[in-house]
This record gives structure tokens, C-alpha cells and sequence, in this order.
């Protein structure tokens, strides 16, 4: 069965126009075929789009096709927008905390809702010509809007059109999936697909998931004035990160005005007879009933594999876990590859990328390049940012006996004392007797820019003993990541060879 088609532009301006034309041009004609393709991509995303790009670069063959928008979900409806409109809630909260710093804004602060949502509309349409069809075809691709099918192991069908190839790749993504939530079927609720549709500010906005896209929102809206209502499951905010993390960020959230419920699977909703809707516990009706006027779904995910034809190419597949691929990322027929959200649980832009990149390299060059040897790091956009690398919190909790652990706290960092930001820390795993690093959690100001060096040393194989003999500038936030490598250096310093040092030093004077 398909997918359902994605939602029109709204609102049609000259920004979605701009976009439109870019990503999904209404008076597309697509090219005929000449011949085997070395590489046929189903999927636009960016996946997709590194994969047919860096395969043409190569001088392949290659034919792109998209059914909906290129770019997929980080251009439209993901990264672009959410990161464009939670710097202008940045913006807000700056100025309404400005006072601590001595600066004065007497008449307040008031938030232009459609103004910020423009602003995010226009920076996605100047954006939108790096993944546009045109740009796709200047790179010597054809681009073919419309549903890709399987026919044969070797075979696609595209608005009636066969192509055929040597290999292809299925990057076809995921979308947003709603939960077993009691009266939600009846109910108009917003997903990440039409949250950035929105022109007027909800004055109360309820939130279904404490993950990143909920948290991340419940802080956004808030900022922006409407009364938001965060209803979590039983693991709380950011459920799959360190729980020191989750606290933080709950605590920020509640500071900022969220009201945080824990209703979990008891959730029940209902549509009330004008425009409201009605949240409650359907376990506990003394509560009372939330009553808000948008309901934002944001947990869940679904692979987008239905309607590919997967069975007529010999392609294995989940509809909950989607394609299923080998560590080089191979499908059951040799000839088909997967990337990104379609196969994977790491379901991040840069993961999509560097998965195309290793497909790249298996599918033309005979490469072994293998997914679980990729070093995913990830972050929240929320204030502070929650960034983590390397093993997660719960495998880190079942195998805890195996690593050390070391930690600074941001409010022994000069750099986060003077700017107002000492909320967070940085957790930094290795493995027991030794500097190699298996997994970091940074929460700060600017934890997604910090993850990077702990990425970088642990791709390159460099530990913590030397990350501590690397210099930071001052005053840096930084430095916290230098600072946990010298607590790995005093440990170091046995009692033994700490007597003989300050033996030492005695003699030495």
C-alpha cells in the first residue's frame, strides 16, 4: 500500500512557490532512458541526493528518482525549518533574559509568530536550489519525478517508463507515525510534516513525545508565547539519553513555562465540538481534562517501503524496522543497497550522508566499507543542546563494569560562568584500564558544535590521555572536553609513582 502524498505548500506564497519550483517543479518533464543505468536512486533525500551525486561525480550513469520533494525530510519538513524557527525563539529568549546581563528592554519582548515562520519559509527557499532538480540534472543525472517501482531484480517503473540498471539504491526515508493513542484517529493533529505550516501561534499547544522533535518544539512554541503541555511517556524527557541529561532539560523546560505530564500509554484525546481539543487520563479522570487548541504527534517513525515493488526485486523488508541490509549495507538481492532512514535506527542527516558515501564506495568499486564501523554522533537543538556519541545510555548501563567514567560539570567552566550557561556537564566513557573513549554525553550551550572533538578522536583512535594534552583556547566552553582528560590523567598517577615524584621534588630543590 502507499504512502500517503505529502501535503501541499501551505501557505502558497512566494517563498513555497520558490521551493516548489526547486524541489517538486510543476512542469517537470522527465528524461527519456538511454540504456542501463549504473546506478538507479529511489529516493530524493539526502541519502539519495550524496548517493546519485558522488556516483555521477564518478562519472556513473545514474537516474534519481522522487516521488514527492527532493531534499526530503531535512529540507522540507526536518533540520531546515525546525533549526530556522528555534533560532528565532533563541532570539526571543535572549531578550527577555537580557536584564541579568545589564541590559535593559523596557517595553518587553513580543514575538511575530508569521513573521518568524516567513523568515523560515524564505532561508528554506534559498537553501532549496543545493537539492533541486535542475541542479541534479546540471550534474549529468536524469531526475524522474513520480513513483519508482520494482518490476524484476534489475528493473524499475517510473510513470510507465522501465529503467534498468546494474545496481540500485532504496533511500526512500521515513515519515511520521502516530501511536496507539485512544481517539486520535478522530482528531486533526499536527506532525513534523505540517507543523511548519502554521501562520497563527497556537495559544496552547499540547506535545505527544519528550524525544528531540518534542522537546525541541515544547521549547520553541513556548519561547514564542504559547502555553505548551508536554505529555511524556513513563522514561520522562529525552528518554534515550543519559538521565542526568533528561532532568536538565525537563528542569529548563518547566523554568520556561512547559507543563510536563507523565500520562504515557494512558493518554486519551477527543475532539471537542468547536476547534479545541480535549487531552486526559484515561486511568485517573480527577485530573481533569488539558483542553489545547493544536496537538502536535511527535513520536514515531515509519520506514517508507511500501508500494516499491520490494517483492518483484527480491528485497527484504519490515514494515516497522523497514529494508533489511548488511553491514555493507547490501540487500537481500546483491544488487540493491539501502541508506538512510529506510534501513537504519540512526535516523539523522549525517548518518543518511556518510551511509550513501559507504554505498558509494560498495556498490561501483567492490568496497567493504561497513555501516557499524561509522562513528554517529547526534544532538538536540533544544537550550542547553544534548549531544551524545558512541554507545547509548541503556548499553552503557547493561555493560556499566566494563568503563570508566569521567565528568566536569559546566559551572566549573569559566567560559559557561560569564556567558550565563552553566546548566549541563560533560560524561566522557572509556573503556576500564585504558584512554579509549566508547561514548560521550555533552549538555551545553553548544554540545552539537563540542561532540565533534569527541567524534574526531574516536574515529582516529585518539584517547583521552591525549585529548588532556590538547590545548583549548581561554576562555572556551571547550575546554570542559580538555578538562575530563586531565581527570583521566590523575588516574594515572598511581600512589607509588606519586611518592617517588614528590621524592623527587624534594631532591630536586
Amino acid at each position: 500500500m502507499d504512502e500517503p502524498a505529502f501535503p501541499p505548500f501551505h501557505p502558497l506564497d512566494e517563498h513555497n512557490r520558490k521551493l516548489e519550483a526547486n524541489v517538486h517543479p510543476p512542469d517537470w518533464q522527465n528524461p527519456t532512458p538511454n540504456g542501463r543505468y549504473n546506478l538507479v536512486v529511489i529516493g530524493a533525500g539526502t541519502a539519495g541526493l550524496v548517493a546519485a551525486a558522488g556516483s555521477a561525480g564518478m562519472g556513473a550513469k545514474v537516474a534519481l528518482i522522487e516521488r514527492e520533494l527532493l531534499g526530503g525530510d531535512c529540507l522540507n519538513v526536518g533540520c531546515v525549518p525546525s533549526k530556522a524557527i528555534i533560532a528565532s525563539a533563541h532570539a526571543a529568549a535572549a531578550a527577555r533574559d537580557a536584564g541579568r546581563f545589564g541590559v535593559n528592554i523596557p517595553d518587553g519582548v513580543e514575538v511575530d509568530f508569521g513573521a518568524a515562520m516567513e523568515r523560515m519559509r524564505q532561508l528554506r527557499a534559498d537553501i532549496s536550489p543545493h537539492d533541486s532538480a535542475q541542479r541534479f540534472t546540471d550534474l549529468g543525472i536524469d531526475v524522474f519525478l513520480g513513483g519508482g517501482q520494482f518490476t524484476g531484480p534489475n528493473t524499475v517503473e517510473v510513470e510507465g517508463v522501465e529503467l534498468q540498471f546494474s545496481k540500485a539504491v532504496i533511500a526512500t526515508g521515513a515519515r511520521a507515525s502516530a501511536p496507539p493513542i485512544e481517539g486520535l484517529d478522530d482528531v486533526d493533529y499536527l506532525t513534523n510534516e505540517t507543523i511548519f505550516s502554521l501562520t497563527e501561534l497556537p495559544p496552547r499547544l499540547g506535545i505527544v513525545g519528550a524525544g528531540p522533535i518534542g522537546v525541541e518544539m515544547a521549547q520553541t512554541f513556548a519561547r514564542f508565547g504559547s502555553e505548551v503541555t508536554l505529555f511524556t511517556g513513563r522514561s520522562g524527557v529525552l528518554p534515550k539519553e543519559d538521565p542526568d541529561a533528561g532532568e536538565i532539560i525537563g528542569s529548563r523546560l518547566k523554568s520556561e513555562g512547559v507543563s510536563i505530564l507523565g500520562y504515557g500509554s494512558n493518554l486519551r484525546v477527543s475532539q471537542n465540538e468547536g476547534a479545541g481539543i480535549q487531552c486526559r487520563n484515561r486511568d485517573d479522570d480527577s485530573a481533569g481534562a488539558i483542553e489545547v487548541d493544536k496537538l502536535l504527534i511527535a513520536v514515531g517513525r515509519a520506514p517508507n517501503v511500501g508500494g516499491l515493488g520490494l517483492e518483484e526485486a527480491g528485497v527484504e523488508y519490515d514494515s516497522r524496522t523497514g529494508v533489511k541490509v548488511n553491514d555493507l549495507l547490501q540487500t537481500a538481492n546483491k544488487r540493491i543497497y539501502a541508506a538512510g532512514d529506510v534501513c537504519s535506527v540512526y535516523k539523522f542527516t549525517h548518518a543518511a550522508d556518510f551511509m550513501a558515501r559507504n554505498v558509494i564506495r560498495n556498490a561501483l568499486f567492490g568496497g567493504r566499507a561497513k555501516v557499524s564501523e561509522l562513528v554517529i554522533p547526534w544532538t538536540t537543538y533544544s537550550s542547553p543542546e544534548v549531544a551524545h556519541v558512541g554507545l547509548t545510555w541503556h548499553e552503557l548501563e547493561q555493560r556499566q563494569a566494563e568503563f570508566d567514567v569521567f565528568r566536569i560539570e559546566m559551572e566549573s567552566v569559566d567560559r559557561a560562568i560569564l556567558e550565563g550557561e552553566t546548566d549541563g556537564f560533560v560524561k566522557i566513557h572509556v573503556k576500564k584500564g585504558s584512554d579509549k573513549i566508547v561514548a560521550a554525553t555533552i549538555v551545553a550551550k553548544n554540545a552539537g558544535d563540542l561532540i565533534s572533538q569527541v567524534s574526531q578522536a574516536m574515529t582516529t583512535g585518539v584517547g583521552l590521555g591525549r585529548i588532556a594534552g590538547t590545548i583549548s583556547p581561554y576562555p572556551t566552553q571547550g575546554e570542559a572536553i580538555r578538562k575530563v582528560g586531565d581527570l583521566y590523567s590523575r588516574t594515572r598517577l598511581t600512589p607509588t609513582v606519586a611518592k617517588l615524584f614528590k621524592k623527587w621534588l624534594e631532591w630536586s630543590r
